[in-house]
């Protein structure tokens, strides 16, 4: 019996591949590539069965991450930030929506980082009182991908009422109130569409609610950061797959014509090209560890998800970064095609938990500290 798994990489060579380098150029939203993993499956993979989806674990979510993330990095993280709201919409969200998104009709995201508190998730200024026998929310999310693209985001805001540091509301995209800032220009992931959205006066039903009032936290961090982290490994290890075959390609095909041997003839770049393939596997090894330690319940797992995307991240940065030395002046060709994962690698270090702030939080946790201090009412 097939799989979604099994029609990714045909999705991967047709239509992820063939446009990455021109969605990359021209900053444009990947929607065909969306259209195709959605026909085959992979938008639900991991939805429950109850709902039509294929029900996968995060194993099978970081395999889908990490070959996208080798063709197309904004494709791979339009999908990875869909899958970490998926298990919140899945565990409190109503069931007409999860059935689209089993079904691939409707693409989701996350909406925490804010203008206020940047990079600091857990700290939302965002606001929700009553109104009308509904919520009003106003906020300034600084950044959000796929804004105005995705069919809906799971948005963080202080309490309604309750004590607690935040709670989670499932907001509809084309809500009254939201507006999406000009399109993205950045350095990499040029094509996620990652903008700061806009919440003025936007109005949601009591119910749009995701897992209690004050307890948004608590289900980000069991429910979502998990995800979030490990796909974002998984992403980090797609680019240095991908950098690393192309690094090979290029230095065993092209030659010093005077000394009549190829670039990988050379012990310096061997050197180098062994120092990145080394990184490459210690990061898979990593990965695989965080995963084999989550579907065990090993003691240790929560401290190696904590661990595995500030590794990962720094891992792609360094491969990427020896990349561009080794193949030299080619490597800033954009044909090539090394310069684009040297850009889009840089991401994950100031993604919100950025590589800084895990640090931390594994200093604490190894520490018996709690993972983020009290935040003032």
């Amino acid at each position: 019996m097939s799989t979604p798994l099994d029609a990714l990489q045909r999705v991967v060579d047709d239509v992820v591949a063939p446009s990455a380098a021109d969605a990359d150029r021209h900053s444009t939203y990947p929607r065909a590539a969306l259209d195709a993993l959605a026909d085959a499956g992979i938008l639900g993979l991991v939805s429950s069965p109850d709902v039509g989806g294929a029900g996968a674990g995060m194993d099978a979510a970081a395999q889908v991450v990490e070959r996208l993330a080798g063709a197309c990095g904004s494709t791979a993280m339009v999908v990875l930030m869909h899958y970490a709201a998926v298990p919140v919409i899945e565990a409190f969200g109503p069931k007409d929506v999860r059935e689209a998104i089993a079904a691939g009709r409707h693409v989701t995201t996350l909406a925490f980082s804010e203008t206020g508190s940047r990079s600091h998730f857990w700290a939302p200024m965002s606001t929700a009182v009553e109104q009308d026998g509904g919520v009003r929310l106003d906020a300034a999310k600084s950044w959000v991908t796929s804004a105005g693209e995705a069919d809906s985001y799971v948005w963080s805001s202080r309490p309604l009422a309750a004590e607690g540091p935040m709670t989670l509301w499932l907001v509809p995209s084309d809500a009254p109130g939201l507006s999406v800032a000009g399109p993205f220009d950045g350095l990499g992931l040029r094509a996620n569409r990652s903008t700061p959205v806009t919440a003025d006066g936007v109005v949601v039903p009591l119910d749009a609610m995701l897992g209690g009032d004050g307890r948004g936290l608590d289900v980000a961090l069991t429910r979502t950061l998990p995800w979030f982290l490990v796909l974002n490994a998984a992403f980090s290890l797609g680019l240095m797959e991908a950098v690393t075959a192309e690094a090979v390609a290029h230095l065993t095909s092209t030659r010093l014509d005077h000394l009549n041997r190829s670039l990988s003839e050379q012990p310096v770049v061997r050197l180098d090209l062994a120092r990145i393939r080394v990184e490459t596997d210690r990061t898979r090894a990593f990965l695989d560890d965080t995963l084999a330690a989550l579907a065990s319940g090993r003691a240790d797992a929560m401290l190696r998800v904590l661990e595995v995307k500030a590794a990962a991240a720094e891992s792609a940065i360094d491969v990427t970064d020896r990349a561009m030395k080794i193949c030299g002046g080619a490597a800033f060709r954009k044909e090539l095609g090394i310069e684009r994962r040297f850009r889009d690698a840089r991401a994950a270090r100031v993604m919100a938990p950025t590589t800084d702030a895990l640090l931390d939080f594994v200093g604490r946790a190894i520490c018996g500290m709690p993972l983020v201090d009290e935040v003032p009412a």
